[in-house]
């Protein structure tokens, strides 16, 4: 029999990179959420207060249940079963969203994009075109490091289905709209990966105060759109909106992306003034 798990990792416990303390605040409710994310003050305890997030009731029980029951190649791993924060660079250049975390993935790793095979190619390509320090990335506290990147999501915690509701995406979106901001002086680029991640991350950017066009571009792989940075900015240089398709094991099989497409969306990234 493996061992009983808690369904979560206790904040401040000694996990790697737990960005938390014991007495981090919770947000219990959308509003304490948008309180809380417009409060914190500074970029990490940003990141504390988005991981210990309790305020959507569905997504609070699907991951810590999950925690628990655990997938069988897992059993034997303490899983981490909170929210997933912001990780990477404090001043990137480049901005990478997805959805949400996955389930086995980030869910149980404690860290965004990690632990999965989505996971697997992201990394890959990121070190191919120099904006991941390893090909590789197996957990939170690995030697893991983005050079110039920085990764969220648009929901913080893993939810069934891979299918935040609408209620859910509304709720998480001042944790994404601040980090957004206060990322914003050094971005130049933001990647979307997948179209649930474009159209998650526009209310975001303007919430932040990115002037957005009218109407949206739609998504699609290699599509572009460029925004005006915020006033708090402080400059005046376009920022680049870049879509991907996700490299989700049903698109990386079947062929609707390919190593060299996922290394051109980056590359333009990385290249973009």
């Amino acid at each position: 029999m493996p061992p009983a798990n808690p369904p979560f990792v206790p904040p401040g416990s000694g996990w790697p990179e737990d960005p938390a303390a014991p007495a981090t605040p919770v947000a219990h409710g959308a509003g304490e959420v948008a309180e809380l994310a417009a409060g914190a003050p500074d970029l990490r305890e940003l990141c504390a207060r988005q991981s210990v997030c309790r305020a959507c009731d569905r997504l609070v029980e699907w991951r810590e249940k999950v925690a628990v029951q655990r997938r069988r190649a897992f059993a034997d791993e303490r899983y981490w079963g909170r929210p997933v924060a912001g990780w990477g660079d404090e001043r990137p250049r480049i901005l990478i969203v997805g959805l949400a975390p996955a389930a086995h993935g980030g869910n149980r790793t404690g860290r965004i994009f990690t632990g999965d095979r989505s996971g697997d190619w992201l990394f890959a390509s990121l070190h191919r075109v120099g904006l991941a320090a390893r090909p590789t990335s197996v957990r939170a506290g690995d030697g893991q490091r983005l050079i110039g990147a920085r990764m969220a999501a648009t929901v913080r915690c893993a939810p069934p289905d891979n299918k935040p509701t609408p209620l859910e995406r509304t709720t998480c979106l001042p944790w994404l709209a601040r980090e957004v901001e206060q990322v914003a002086p050094s971005v130049r680029c933001v990647v979307c990966l997948g179209g649930f991640a474009w159209q998650g991350v526009w209310p975001a950017l303007e919430q932040a105060g990115y002037a957005v066009p009218r109407p949206r571009p739609k998504f699609g792989h290699g599509a572009e759109a460029e925004l005006a940075p915020p006033p708090s900015a402080s400059r005046r240089d376009p920022v680049l909106l870049l879509g991907s398709y996700h490299p989700s094991q049903q698109n990386t099989f079947t062929g609707r992306v390919t190593e060299d497409m996922l290394d051109a969306v980056f590359i333009r990234a990385r290249d973009f003034h």
